[in-house]
């Protein structure tokens, strides 16, 4: 279920991006296009914590940002259907580890639910149209492939060893050790499936990020950090004048 209060910082992210581009010189939207980050994880690697850290870090410190900075994560399922007025009983349907193709033909054939394709079309629409506005934090579905070509995208991947990811897993969500380990791998094979069956790639790929960070050994907060300096750092320097990390 999506939380209604990340859902509401999204509709007012938007709201306020449409705005700031309504007021702007179009001719220079693309030479003054803010930053956006793609967040890929291994499941456990605390993908979630990380991206709360670093969405505070960089609204602390990128003082000159037109509207905050805004997760989209479970939320971006929500925003896939609005944004194509697709009905919300849709919304089952695309989480990364739906992808069966025997299973998506039979469906589609017998009309009970829309092709997988078109759900991931819409999917992929959603994301590059979010990154061209920046100021957001894409976790996961893709988002550092599809995304790849934008000059103003910085892409992250999170990773860390079997036994941590599956503790972190276990804690968090409450489950027994068998449940988390049986959760983690599941989600690691889905997540790599996705992107390949969609996308043709490797989601271990280290050449298709600027950075990785083992969480095993760096803290959910200091990743964050590291994170938020390189975002920092690319910024004109008019736009981190004020900030002070």
């Amino acid at each position: 279920m999506n939380n209604p209060n990340a859902v509401e910082k999204c509709k007012t992210f938007i709201n306020c991006q449409l705005k700031d581009r309504h007021n702007a010189d179009i001719e220079n939207l693309d030479a003054n296009r803010r930053p956006t980050i793609t967040l890929s994880r291994q499941a456990g690697a605390g993908a979630v914590t990380v991206a709360e850290h670093l969405s505070r870090f960089l609204n602390e410190h990128d003082t000159s940002a037109p509207c905050p900075w805004t997760i989209f994560d479970k939320n971006l399922v929500q925003t896939v259907l609005e944004d194509h007025h697709l009905p919300k009983q849709l919304e089952r349907y695309l989480p990364e580890d739906r992808i069966s193709e025997i299973g998506s033909a039979v469906r589609e054939l017998l009309g009970v639910q829309p092709p997988l394709w078109t759900l991931v079309h819409y999917t992929t629409d959603t994301i590059l149209r979010l990154a061209q506005l920046g100021n957001v934090i894409l976790v996961g579905r893709a988002a550092p492939v599809i995304t790849g070509n934008l000059k103003n995208a910085f892409h992250a991947r999170l990773v860390g060893s079997l036994d941590k990811r599956v503790n972190h897993v276990r804690e968090f969500y409450q489950m027994s050790h068998t449940q988390a380990l049986d959760f983690v791998n599941d989600e690691d094979r889905n997540r790599a499936r996705y992107l390949k069956t969609y996308f043709g790639r490797d989601i271990d790929d280290p050449m298709l990020y600027h950075l990785t960070i083992n969480t095993d050994i760096v803290s959910y907060e200091e990743a964050a950090r590291i994170i938020g300096e390189s975002i920092l750092r690319r910024l004109p320097k008019s736009n981190t004048a004020n900030a002070s990390p």
